[in-house]
């Protein structure tokens, strides 16, 4: 269920803008206003869900959606050489959106260890 307050259900609903790439009946992947990499698009669900373990208990066929959407968004960047996938959950991993969103980072080598 939408919140009132919360960035991406207005997002999903069409009352804030986005550059939306992707869309399919259980997902949204729009670019990232602060890209951190050349690629830089967030996956989220339509139906709104704090942070992926709660997505995962609940809805976990969507967390798979997410997945899909994600790869389908690195195909047509075409991120052949290789792109990550990550969950940021609670304040301290700076989950800022509380949300449920995957970053699709890529287009640059990633390095090790993040962050």
């Amino acid at each position: 269920m939408p919140t009132d307050d919360c960035l991406f259900c207005k997002i999903v609903a069409g009352e804030i803008p986005a550059d939306v790439v992707h869309e399919t009946e259980t997902t949204v992947a729009f670019r990232d206003i602060e890209p951190q990499a050349p690629t830089h698009v967030l996956v989220i669900p339509r139906s709104h869900r704090a942070n992926a373990a709660e997505l995962a208990e609940t809805e976990p066929s969507v967390l798979v959606d997410l997945v899909e959407s994600a790869k389908a968004v690195a195909d047509k960047d075409g991120l052949d050489e290789g792109y990550r996938m990550v969950f940021n959950t609670g304040a301290q991993a700076h989950q800022t959106v509380f949300h449920v969103h995957l970053h699709l980072l890529g287009g640059r080598p990633m390095g090790w260890p993040p962050g």
